[in-house]
């Protein structure tokens, strides 16, 4: 467990979302401003008051690029922070951009993420690994060997599997925001065009471009830049984690997606909460095996039985577990350095019973888990 704990309590008083998909006609700064500036228009504050700002990407698009996305509103002078954490980029911008403020550094803070992946197959070593020759750092493959593990050892069928992704596409035709609208049946699902065997198409998330941002900022400091108190959500915990030593070598979720399980803890202990007060949750579902270990690993299901949960309709937006209610990476799609704050974006929209027809009842506690390569993960839990 970290030895820090929280100091001042933090609030997110602005969240802002370009739409996800495919945009050839945009750079990367435009589409980060697309989030940003609604953000502040949110949290109504000006870009003059922000203190702090955080960025997180993956893929070059240049040097200090925080800088420049955020040198089109005009440079005021203030530390920006670029990051690269993998998948989890967007949630350790959010991440640092809290225990910046709870630590009484800054009062106000912004976390953004863009991202334009290209298409094809994601890598995530270096271009002269051994790994890439051999196959071994294509992540759908990582995904496919942990679910067929996965039905072996549960016994889980196929067509539970398909229905993460019947799910997600359904919350994702709710969402104006989403790369993929279309809705489709199990079926569908499984005879869509084999990725890595059993995964196929349908069951992988879209790569995609897009940006999210938050404003973040000291609950003390709410009167002083004329937030109202009343839309902003209270971070109850955020953490973040790197993995251990591992016998069989593998650093990375797709391998070994219960290392979400110590994040997960911490949180809860920090939070003072418990995964049965959870109303709705936002998992890192690059592939739907994702999504059914990540509840297993969060202790909102036991281990080995989310798929049953899935099956009973626990996940769905009317469930006891609601998950990935916008859509999650699988319908929302996945540009790298957005996600993690597209996850608290939708969280912030829930717990203000702003979003609409996807809206959870009584929704008040929120929890977005993010995980990427080199087994960070992320665990942030918004309480109304």
């Amino acid at each position: 467990m970290t030895p820090f704990r929280p100091g001042r309590q933090v609030m997110v008083a602005g969240v802002g979302l370009h739409p996800f998909g495919r945009f050839p006609e945009k750079d990367l700064p435009a589409l980060a401003l697309e989030a940003v500036v609604p953000a502040l228009g949110d949290a109504g504050v000006q870009w003059r008051d922000i203190q702090v700002a955080y960025f997180g990407h993956v893929y070059y698009n240049g040097m200090s690029m925080g800088e420049g996305a955020l040198g089109r509103l005009g440079l005021t002078g203030i530390p920006i922070i670029n990051v690269e954490n993998a998948c989890s980029s967007g949630s350790t911008a959010f991440w640092q951009a809290y225990w910046g403020i709870t630590t009484g550094i800054f009062d106000l803070a912004l976390a953004f993420g863009a991202e334009k992946v290209p298409r094809g197959p994601v890598t995530v070593t270096a271009e002269d690994s051994p790994e890439r020759y051999i196959g071994a750092d294509h992540m759908m493959a990582g995904y496919a060997l942990r679910m067929r593990r996965y039905m072996m050892e549960t016994g889980a069928p196929e067509t539970a599997l398909a229905q993460v992704a019947v799910k997600a596409r359904q919350n994702a035709a709710l969402n104006p925001y989403s790369h993929r609208k279309e809705t489709h049946s199990v079926e569908d699902v499984l005879q869509s065009r084999m990725i890595a065997d059993p995964l196929t198409l349908y069951q992988c998330c879209p790569t995609s471009e897009g940006a999210a941002a938050a404003v973040l900022v000291a609950e003390d400091a709410l009167s002083r830049y004329g937030i109202d108190k009343n839309r902003a959500i209270r971070i109850a915990a955020a953490v973040l984690t790197s993995g251990g030593y591992n016998g069989k070598g593998s650093d990375h979720s797709a391998f070994s997606p219960y290392r979400t399980e110590p994040a997960a803890l911490e949180a809860y202990e920090i939070s003072g909460l418990k995964p049965e007060d959870v109303d709705l949750v936002q998992v890192h579902d690059a592939a739907t095996i994702g999504e059914l270990q990540q509840l297993e690993a969060l202790h909102l299901v036991p281990f080995g039985e989310a798929w049953r949960a899935t099956e009973d309709g626990r996940t769905a937006l009317t469930g006891d577990i609601p998950t990935n209610t916008d859509g999650g990476l699988l319908a929302m799609g996945h540009p790298f350095g957005a996600t993690g704050i597209r996850m608290i974006h939708e969280t912030v929209l829930q717990l203000r019973h702003e979003a609409g027809p996807r809206q959870v009842k009584d929704a008040r506690v929120g929890l977005a888990e993010c995980s990427g390569a080199g087994d960070v993960t992320t665990v942030h839990i918004l309480t109304r």
